[in-house]
């Protein structure tokens, strides 16, 4: 049976920080931890999960986006600690091995979680996400010093305040991938916190800071590779295919990667592509139905 609409909210400590989710669905249904995209929230999938059936669906505001903590001083945003947090909250829910369910840079934290760690991931849906962009080891030097310089530049910046929730959502439609009305008021709603004269978006600056070590291509192949867990992803035509010339031919070199290109943007999985989106993934988690 399809999820009911309305999620169910969650708030626990894990790692020494605050975080929050939201919850569809019960045990003992297949519990499937669901992680957004960079700069978004748990509402990235207000419209996915719902149509969803049979699956316990938590999904996390990760570190420093929507109602979750930032981290503490002056760290930086890896996706190592995201692994690191994706483990606790899993432990915290008693779910010694569980799915994923990913969308862009939450995909690729997914992907690099069931690479490290096989044996606690049951399956991994993907939407518009596999692995990062990969680096050149002689780049690392400058990598980090960007990253250092990047942080100190984003501590300095003064928070834009929006007097109207509505123009928070207007700015939202139009970013790095455009979005439909309901997606961004969605997002922006949960993603946005109460400021004098306004609002102001609730993540964490720091997220804009590059990356501080980028991996090279030959390890992050070793991840995927190394992934036991049967693997759906779902591309769209106008996203990262598109955005990325050579993208196709990447991910067709893992032979246990099961893609399909949909028509859609960035975020069909919001977006008028829902449905069907839900019915890919919906056969894709029948399969490990408890």
């Amino acid at each position: 049976m399809a999820q009911s609409t309305s999620p169910r909210e969650l708030c626990f400590n894990v790692n020494g920080m605050n975080f929050a989710a939201q919850e569809w669905g019960d045990a003992p249904q297949l519990p499937v931890l669901a992680l957004h995209g960079w700069l978004d929230n748990a509402a990235s999938f207000f419209a996915l999960a719902p149509r969803l059936k049979n699956l316990h669906i938590v999904a996390l505001d990760m570190a420093g986006h929507g109602r979750s903590e930032h981290r503490p001083g002056q760290m930086a945003y890896t996706p190592w600690d995201d692994i690191n947090d994706i483990l606790a909250v899993a432990d915290y829910l008693g779910w010694d091995r569980f799915a994923l369910l990913g969308h862009s840079r939450g995909a690729i934290v997914g992907s690099l979680a069931a690479g490290a760690f096989p044996e606690r991931i049951v399956a991994l849906g993907l939407v518009e996400g596999l692995l990062p962009e990969p680096a050149h080891p002689e780049d690392a030097p400058k990598q980090l010093a960007s990253a250092i310089q990047g942080l100190r530049v984003q501590q300095q910046k003064i928070r834009s305040i929006y007097p109207d929730i509505n123009l928070a959502i207007k700015a939202r439609e139009r970013g790095m991938f455009p979005l439909g009305y309901a997606a961004a008021k969605a997002l922006t709603e949960r993603g946005v916190v109460a400021q004098e004269g306004g609002v102001s978006w609730s993540t964490d600056p720091r997220l804009l800071a590059p990356s501080m070590i980028k991996l090279s291509r030959e390890q992050l192949h070793a991840f995927i590779n190394r992934i036991s867990a049967p693997i759906k992803l779902l591309l769209a035509e106008e996203g990262l295919p598109k955005l990325y010339v050579n993208y196709l031919q990447e991910v067709e070199q893992f032979s246990h990667v099961n893609y399909e290109v949909l028509s859609g943007g960035h975020h069909l999985h919001m977006e008028q592509e829902v449905d069907v989106i839900a019915e890919k993934l919906n056969m894709f988690f029948a399969r490990f139905a408890l």
